[in-house]
């Protein structure tokens, strides 16, 4: 086909280039905002100033509104956050704040209690404003003025039906022009009307929004073709007359949501009604303003006969008139927007992609967010622990939007200043940075965490480097372990080649039908099966090779090797695997790092034989015992090719599968059975197998949810104090305190405890080490063994005066949004693997630390870029911590090698997918290659120091080779003499014979 003859395509729409924009990255970034970018927050008159009736204001619609709907004991603004009388303590909170602006409405009906501007204004009220700019101006804060944010005055509802009657076209502008002339001197940005949408649609379609009117749809068009006019008119207006002198700016503040598909659902069909749904919010108001002058033709088409026409005048008259693009994305839109989804959409807080749209689908406008922000409850008080990371958020948003997409976002307003009036949820919820006590007369305003949060983003311009984002260059030391991490290795006893295992011969197609028949009589001599019969083993292995790495972690199945629970009956098959799986790895010299019992964290046995689980588990002392048996026969069959034991896998996630009954009893027991199999190890296997021994904790870290609140630093420490301190002060917490008798619990966790049992919401105590059982257990951990997959926030749980289940420590855990997650929810927090390395160096000394597990499930079949950047990402904190914490790290182990079934956390496929390598397979041999991250053409190779580490023996013998060569001479002298002699002897006894 000719390129005249291609039929047309028509071009994608801005939601589909930014669906399909391939984001850079979208972690959080740490970075600063551009030289120049504006800070601010804002409030409108209605919502907080009160004083409804004083000092000659006029009654809005919205103070009809609240009565008509409410009656006399419904909530009201006529109080409010009393921001008339206080407007120096909101000053005052601007200034703690460190803003640029402050964005704020005029009260229409305050200025003009009849509405119109040719007519008298209200003295008190231009006076209450000019002092209020005038004293922002001397403060250093620049004025953001609004000149209508919904509080129409009453008089021109009843008089004129409202925005539904374009003579309110002409009232507004010459309302307007006051404004201008009287303020204008002092402002420099000017925004005439807010968030339109809700106005027409809430106001006069729905009900929701005064004047409560529920008109037909045409009613609703008719409104906002009207705002758009009376927009457009003051515009031009400023322009005639103003803009000159006074060199403003003016625009319009829209209010949308913002809608993408659903997960997995971005068909085309579907992208192209989110586009719809967005120019029938945002593209109603924004195409006439800043795009064609005429409204969108989706919105023409599905609104045929409803929407009014714009004449040419008019689109000329429309069309431009906005010196930047004001945004607001909040709840009052977004919760609109959850009514306006259909099949296959969601609505999403993402501000970046619609930060993205606007620049599309408008050519890269300026874009001043003139609103932003979510609701907390009600109830909640000056702690607002949530809505510090929903604005860390959407502040990061815009940063990317900034940085990764070249958006010009030219400031930001964080909505709102105090908590006031929430429009048709009253006092319901509130959006202040700065707490109002409603049932207090004075109305003290308290400043919230989040006025402290974003006070400290102003300051820093927002997000600065650190060492979070920073990138190191060097390598891990020679030695380190560069391994693989596996649960429960599945024993597959076939199928296994049986060429030398069958003692029959067989004629094959005797009868011609393709069998093979033994011959009768004939019995062959056999071997037994090797190692190499094992394909499973064979396939394994190949794979630990095509990774790279020189060490496998992989767990045994207690249950499998001794199935009633005790030596009576063991299974040799599955030792022999074992042991055959261990055999292999150390010929393809990859040491093996086994674990004796990984649990199962689920009912019904935990991973415990059926025996040992029904006489109670690790509730039961003699299973205690029951392991030191198991572990001693392990010790003695697979020891002499283990360099590495795991006795329990997670003891402190075990234990709570037994917060239904009592698990510190149970992490009691877990710890005696470790240090029970340690000091077995030590006494009578060390010497001749050398391996080291110790437990894997899981060691997720604890953040504290708000930095701003003691009460959640001291949780998250607890937190940890539960979670490590429990398991390893027994065995390590000795050289803190220089105990001759051994370590013991943290004494915080023993006093939690007791606190909670005196106030009667909890029966639980801390078991206590006898004085021998502290003396066993002193020292008995080899290396420290941690399994780190996430970051978790904490905060202090609220308690009440019932005994409650659960953990005792009394921390909640929370999530921070703006961390990005896997599949599975599990965030990726890279620098949290440091902090807890960190954390373990400092309260005990310098222990060596194995991460022996940390991974990420990535969906991806083969392309798997999350996994990646987990990889590079956690291996650099580890970096980090071993150059510049001084942590001793000694190898990390990746979770895990192969998918069972579906894409998740395997470096290679399921068999499935034919055992294919993933991309991160050929990312981690790189960094094994390179030992960790070397600058260019500074890499250390490792061969000679490891071959002198690895045979110490023979180092000895290279040193004092000259005196080894003397001895050998003479021994073999000796023995030739010896032989000579005795052969004589021999003889001489024949002769005389």
């Amino acid at each position: 086909m000719s390129q005249s003859q291609e039929p047309h395509r028509p071009p994608p729409s801005p939601t589909s280039l930014v669906l399909g924009i391939r984001v850079q990255t979208e972690l959080f970034l740490h970075a600063t905002f551009p030289p120049g970018f504006l800070w601010g927050t804002g409030s409108s008159a209605f919502q907080t100033e009160g004083a409804w009736d004083q000092e000659g204001k006029g009654p809005s619609i919205w103070d009809n509104f609240t009565r008509s709907r409410a009656g006399s004991a419904g909530p009201t603004a006529d109080t409010a956050s009393a921001s008339y009388q206080r407007w120096k303590e909101d000053v005052a909170a601007l200034k703690l704040l460190g803003v640029h602006y402050y964005s704020f409405s005029l009260s229409w009906p305050r200025l003009f209690p009849d509405g119109d501007a040719p007519g008298t204004p209200n003295p008190a009220g231009v006076a209450h404003y000019s002092r209020l700019i005038d004293h922002l101006r001397r403060e250093g804060i620049e004025p953001v003025v609004t000149l209508y944010h919904w509080d129409l005055p009453l008089a021109l509802q009843e008089q004129y039906g409202g925005w539904l009657n374009d003579t309110l076209v002409d009232v507004f502008d010459r309302y307007a022009a006051f404004c201008f002339r009287t303020y204008g001197e002092r402002v420099r940005y000017w925004v005439t009307i807010h968030n339109p949408y809700l106005v027409a649609w809430h106001g006069y379609r729905t009900g929701l929004h005064a004047p409560g009117e529920t008109e037909s749809p045409a009613a609703a068009f008719a409104v906002a073709h009207n705002l758009i006019k009376a927009h457009a008119k003051a515009w031009h207006t400023y322009d005639r007359w103003f803009r000159a002198r006074q060199r403003g700016r003016v625009s319009i503040a829209l209010g949308t949501h913002w809608m993408e598909p659903l997960r997995g659902q971005a068909s085309q069909a579907n992208v192209d009604r989110c586009q719809e749904s967005l120019e029938a919010v945002l593209g109603w108001f924004a195409e006439p303003i800043h795009g064609t002058g005429t409204y969108p033709a989706s919105l023409r088409q599905s609104r045929s006969g409803l929407l009014p026409e714009l004449t040419d005048a008019e689109k000329q008259q429309i069309r431009g008139t906005a010196d930047f693009f004001a945004l607001s994305f909040g709840p009052n839109n977004l919760r609109l927007g959850r009514i306006l989804s259909r099949f296959g959409q969601q609505v999403s807080l993402d501000l970046r992609r619609l930060l993205n749209w606007i620049r599309l689908e408008y050519d890269d406008p300026a874009v001043f967010v003139a609103e932003n922000g979510w609701f907390s409850d009600a109830a909640v008080g000056t702690e607002d622990t949530v809505a510090i990371y929903l604005m860390k958020k959407f502040i990061n948003q815009v940063l990317q939007a900034i940085i990764h997409d070249g958006v010009r976002v030219i400031g930001y307003t964080a909505w709102s200043l105090v908590d006031g009036f929430e429009w048709n949820y009253g006092y319901g919820v509130r959006r202040g940075l700065f707490y109002v006590d409603f049932g207090e007369p004075s109305r003290s305003r308290l400043p919230k965490t989040s006025a402290f949060f974003y006070k400290q983003v102003i300051s820093n311009h927002g997000f600065p480097d650190g060492d979070k984002s920073l990138e190191v260059r060097g390598q891990f030391p020679c030695g380190f372990h560069w391994g693989v991490s596996d649960s429960t290795l599945q024993v597959h006893f076939s199928p296994f080649s049986p060429q030398f295992t069958d003692p029959k011969l067989y004629r094959w197609n005797l009868t011609g039908d393709g069998a093979l028949r033994p011959v009768p009589g004939v019995q062959l001599e056999t071997r037994a099966a090797q190692c190499t019969d094992f394909l499973a083993i064979q396939k394994h292995v190949r794979l630990l090779e095509a990774a790279g790495v020189d060490h496998y972690r992989f767990a045994l199945n207690w249950t499998l090797i001794l199935p009633r629970g005790d030596l009576s009956v063991i299974n040799t098959e599955a030792l022999r695997y074992y042991r055959c799986m261990a055999q292999e790895l150390q010929k393809r010299s990859i040491k093996s790092m086994v674990t004796l019992y990984y649990p199962t964290h689920h009912a019904p046995l935990l991973g415990l034989p059926a025996s040992v689980h029904s006489g109670g588990g690790w509730l039961n002392r003699s299973t205690v015992e029951a392991f030191r048996e198991y572990a001693e026969l392990c010790f003695r069959e697979l020891g002499p090719w283990v360099p590495f034991w795991i006795t329990v896998n997670e003891p402190n996630r075990l234990s709570q599968a037994y917060d239904g009954s009592d698990p510190y009893l149970a992490a009691h027991h877990l710890i005696l059975a470790h240090v029970a199999a340690w000091r077995l190890y030590d006494r009578e296997f060390r010497r001749q197998q050398g391996a080291l021994v110790s437990f894997s904790l899981h060691a997720d870290w604890a953040e504290a949810a708000n930095p701003f609140v003691e009460s959640h630093r001291v949780a998250a420490e607890r937190f940890l104090l539960f979670e490590l301190a429990c398991f390893l002060d027994p065995l390590l917490g000795a050289w803190r305190a220089a105990a001759e008798e051994g370590g013991d619990y943290p004494e915080e966790v023993r006093e939690h405890l007791q606190e909670r049992r005196r106030q009667g919401l909890s029966r639980r105590s801390l078991p206590r080490f006898t004085k021998d059982e502290k003396r066993e257990a002193r020292g008995a951990l080899d290396f420290v063994a941690v399994n780190h997959f996430t970051t978790r926030l904490v905060s202090q749980r609220r308690s009440n005066s019932t005994p409650q289940r659960g953990p005792d420590h009394d921390c909640q855990l929370l999530s921070d949004p703006t961390w990005p997650s896997s599949p599975l929810g599990q965030s990726l927090v890279p620098w949290g693997l440091r902090r807890v390395l960190r954390w373990l160096r400092k309260r005990y000394g310098d222990p060596a630390v194995i991460v022996t597990a940390t991974g990420v499930d990535d969906r991806a079949l083969r392309d798997d870029r999350l996994r990646q950047f987990y990889l590079r990402s956690y291996l650099q904190e580890a970096l980090k911590a071993h150059q510049m914490d001084g942590v001793n790290i000694k190898g990390f182990y990746l979770w895990n090698l192969q998918d069972r079934h579906h894409a998740q956390f395997g470096l290679f496929t399921s068999s499935q997918f034919q055992s294919g390598a993933k991309a991160s397979v050929a990312s981690y041999r790189e960094i094994i290659a390179n030992r960790g991250f070397p600058a260019e053409g500074r890499g250390r190779q490792c061969q000679a120091a490891d071959a002198q580490e690895g045979c110490v023996l023979c180092g000895k013998v290279l040193e004092n080779r000259a005196l080894v060569f003397f001895g050998t001479c003479l021994l073999l002298t000796f023995t030739i003499g010896i032989s000579f002699h005795c052969s004589y002897r021999v003889n001489q006894s024949h002769c005389m014979k």
